[in-house]
C-alpha cells in the first residue's frame, strides 16, 4: 500500500494539471473571440479608410496616423472638447443620482408617513415605463422653458430622483441595516436628517459606489438624450460627435470614426479597471443578481 500511494498521487496530479491547462486554453480562446472586434477596430484605426473594408485582417498592409489627425479636428473643434462635455455630464449625473436617490431611498425605507408603500410601488412602476413614452412631453416642457441646447435637460432629472433602479437598490440596502442604529441616534437627540447624514449614509458606501459606477458608464454611452437636446456642435458629447464623423454617402469617415472611438474608450476602460473591485463588492453587497 505504501509503495503504490506515490503512483496514485502522481497520476492524480498529472490529470489535474492537464485539466487546468485545458481550462485555461479554452478561456484564452474565448477571450480572443470576445476581444477580436476591439482588436480589429484598433488595427483598422491605423489603416487608410479605403483599405479598412477591403483588408479585414489584423495585420495592416499600410499604417497611417492620418485618421487620428483628421478625426481630432474633423468637426471644427478639438475632440477633447467632446470628451470634456461627456465628462461634465457624467460627473453631474453621478452627483445628482447620489444626492437625490439616497435621500429618496432613506425616506422610503426608514421614515413612517402616509402611503409610503404606495409611493415606493409607484417609483418601482416607473422602471417598467418605456423611456420613449416620456420623450415628447419632456421635450415640449424643456423647449417651453428655453432649455434646449443646454445641459439642464440631461442633468436636472438626475437631481429629481428619476432613476428608480438606484432608488430600489438603496432602499434594499438601507432595509438591511439594523434599526437599532436609528434608535440609538434618536436617543442622542438626532433628527431624521442627522441620522441619515451621520449614521446611514456612511454605511451606504457599497450602494453609493455601485450607483456611481453604473451612472457614469450609462451616461457616458448615452446617445439619444444628447442627440435630442443638443444641436450645437460645441455642446456635443462623445457618442453624438462620433456619429457626426460618419459620412453616410462614402466610406471616408470610417477611419476617423474608428480612431476617435478608440480614444473615447480610454476613459471608460480606465474607469472600469480602477473601479472593478468596487463593482464586484457593490454587486455582491447590494444583492443585485
Amino acid at each position: 500500500m505504501a509503495a503504490t500511494t506515490p503512483t496514485v498521487t502522481r497520476g492524480g496530479s498529472s490529470r489535474g494539471a492537464v485539466s487546468r491547462v485545458v481550462r485555461h486554453a479554452v478561456l484564452i480562446v474565448f477571450v480572443l473571440l470576445m476581444t477580436y472586434p476591439l482588436l480589429w477596430m484598433l488595427v483598422s484605426s491605423f489603416k487608410p479608410s479605403n483599405l479598412i473594408l477591403s483588408q479585414t485582417g489584423l495585420f495592416p498592409g499600410e499604417v497611417t496616423l492620418e485618421n487620428y489627425a483628421d478625426g481630432w479636428d474633423a468637426l471644427g473643434s478639438p475632440f477633447s472638447l467632446f470628451l470634456g462635455n461627456s465628462l461634465l455630464i457624467g460627473v453631474g449625473s453621478v452627483l445628482g443620482n447620489l444626492f437625490s436617490c439616497s435621500l429618496t431611498a432613506y425616506a422610503l425605507a426608514r421614515l413612517n408617513f402616509r402611503m409610503s408603500k404606495l409611493y415606493l410601488a409607484l417609483t418601482l412602476m416607473t422602471i417598467m415605463l418605456p423611456f420613449h413614452v416620456l420623450v415628447i412631453p419632456q421635450y415640449i416642457l424643456f423647449a417651453e422653458l428655453g432649455w434646449i441646447n443646454t445641459y439642464i435637460p440631461l442633468l436636472l432629472p438626475k437631481f429629481l430622483a428619476t432613476d428608480a433602479v438606484f432608488i430600489f437598490l438603496m432602499v434594499q440596502f438601507i432595509r438591511s441595516l439594523p434599526r437599532e442604529l436609528d434608535q440609538a441616534a434618536m436617543i442622542d437627540g438626532a433628527g431624521p436628517f442627522r441620522i441619515f447624514w451621520s449614521v446611514i449614509l456612511p454605511l451606504m458606501q457599497p450602494a453609493l459606489i455601485t450607483t456611481t459606477i453604473f451612472t457614469f458608464i450609462w451616461t457616458w454611452n448615452d446617445y439619444f438624450g444628447p442627440l435630442l437636446y443638443l444641436t450645437r456642435t460645441e455642446l456635443y458629447t462623445v457618442p453624438v460627435a462620433l456619429k457626426s464623423l460618419v459620412d453616410t454617402e462614402t466610406q471616408s469617415g470610417i477611419g476617423t470614426m474608428f480612431a476617435m472611438s478608440l480614444l473615447s474608450l480610454v476613459p471608460i476602460v480606465l474607469f472600469f479597471v480602477f473601479a472593478q473591485r468596487y463593482i464586484i463588492k457593490g454587486i455582491a453587497t447590494t444583492g443585485i443578481k
